[in-house]
């Protein structure tokens, strides 16, 4: 920071405030998202966790993969006074998994189903809608592996973002295999990169060994082009991954998610097996995805559980709030109380009190505004309603309650403590 300058969020951070420029800069829309989503969670019968937002480092090596870009390039690493490496979380599923087993929560009736909220930090090029720290909201589902919780995840990640008001959504949906697809798939697909070794560029080469169905993840032009010629998975598929891959399309079908197949999805973290799936909205251009996850049938048994199925979802609130139509969505303030004379304060005061009470939002001014200057302040919080109080009202006992769209204004009483004024505004 140069002399005389004030300080600024770290780059590839924002702040929330209210009259904040973009939708994720915006207070209430958070409020709104975040509302609907608990709602949405209780009716599919999801249950709250939260975790720590820095873990072992080891333990997204482990799950994530040494391979990938998350473990290569973007996670925050750090040691502690006592020298532990640790890690601020890139991703949710491993620490959810981890506490799973930490807390032999595979002992509760199967499945869990999970649902987590809060920040998650990756190192990586800041773009419309991605930051450094970002916020998640997530599901797991542990303990089974029945295709049918496949589409209740997925179906429940595209009601999500219908509540929330996300646009022109299709929900593109692969199937990476089992162990006897793998060890069908893997080698041919290493044979043909290796024949073509010399048009990848070096991530994809520094794959090969490790994982070369993460070649498909690469953002390199020439080599996607390639991978037009690439043996695909569905070729591959053993005779229970397809029928998995068979069930989750008719669930989909039967909900009337839409959806389409693309073999050349693999999504960039190690620990996916069978389903993985992305939901892209064509509202927001290249950048396109909004949520997206898959099925880690090997991961709880890798962390030390037991060897149960699992799957589920991370969907970003940028995001989400980018390719929303609630975006538009104005804060709104039920009733916003206008005082004429300093004697009507203290009743405004006690009103907006007995409201507020009641679960009605409220406000009035603390700026010792002239009249047209209180009015204006309603316009500005998005007030339905002006609760007018002058000597004339204080005298009958009265307000007068302008409705702020058409004009219109009628008396109500103010004696009864309130409760005519919560009638009229709550209708």
């Amino acid at each position: 920071m140069s002399e005389g300058k004030g300080y600024r969020g770290p780059k590839g951070t924002y702040d929330v405030y209210p009259g904040g420029r973009e939708p994720h800069e915006r207070p209430e829309l958070w409020a709104f998202v975040e509302s609907v989503a608990r709602e949405r969670f209780r009716r599919y019968n999801y249950q709250e966790m939260r975790l720590p937002v820095f873990e072992e480092a080891q333990l997204f090596i482990r799950s994530v993969g040494e391979a990938s870009d998350i473990v290569r390039k973007e996670m925050f690493l750090f040691q502690d006074k006592a020298g532990r490496e640790l890690a601020l979380r890139p991703e949710g599923t491993a620490g959810a998994v981890r506490a799973y087993v930490e807390h032999n929560l595979f002992k509760q009736a199967q499945p869990l189903k999970l649902w987590y909220y809060g920040p998650m930090f990756r190192h990586e090029r800041q773009q419309k809608g991605r930051y450094r720290q970002h916020t998640q909201l997530g599901v797991e589902v542990l303990g089974s592996s029945d295709p049918l919780v496949d589409v209740e995840v997925i179906s429940l990640l595209y009601d999500l973002h219908q509540a929330i008001g996300v646009r022109e959504e299709v929900v593109y949906l692969n199937n990476l295999g089992d162990m006897e697809t793998r060890r069908a798939y893997v080698p041919e697909l290493r044979a043909f990169l290796e024949e073509n070794r010399s048009e990848l560029d070096p991530d994809s080469v520094a794959r090969l060994d490790a994982n070369p169905l993460r070649t498909f993840d690469s953002k390199d032009p020439n080599t996607q082009s390639l991978l037009d010629e690439a043996p695909t998975i569905g070729e591959f598929l053993s005779e229970e991954a397809s029928a998995h891959l068979g069930t989750v399309r008719e669930g989909l079908e039967t909900l009337g998610v839409p959806y389409e197949i693309d073999e050349r999805l693999v999504r960039g973290l190690d620990y996916y097996t069978m389903t993985v799936f992305e939901a892209k909205s064509a509202a927001l251009g290249a950048q396109d995805t909004v949520g997206a996850g898959g099925r880690y049938n090997g991961l709880i048994s890798t962390l030390g559980g037991p060897d149960l199925g699992g799957i589920g979802f991370g969907t970003g609130v940028e995001r989400i709030l980018l390719a929303a139509a609630s975006r538009d969505a104005a804060a709104s303030t039920r009733a916003f109380f206008v005082t004429l004379t300093p004697e009507a304060r203290m009743l405004a005061f006690g009103l907006a009190a007995a409201l507020r009470a009641e679960g009605v939002s409220c406000d009035l001014d603390y700026a010792d505004r002239s009249a047209k200057g209180q009015f204006k302040q309603a316009d500005r919080v998005g007030a339905d309603f002006a609760v007018i109080l002058g000597e004339d009202e204080l005298q009958d006992g009265v307000c007068k309650l302008r409705d702020m769209k058409s004009g219109e204004e009628r008396t109500v009483s103010v004696s009864d403590g309130g409760k005519d004024l919560l009638r009229a505004v709550a209708n």
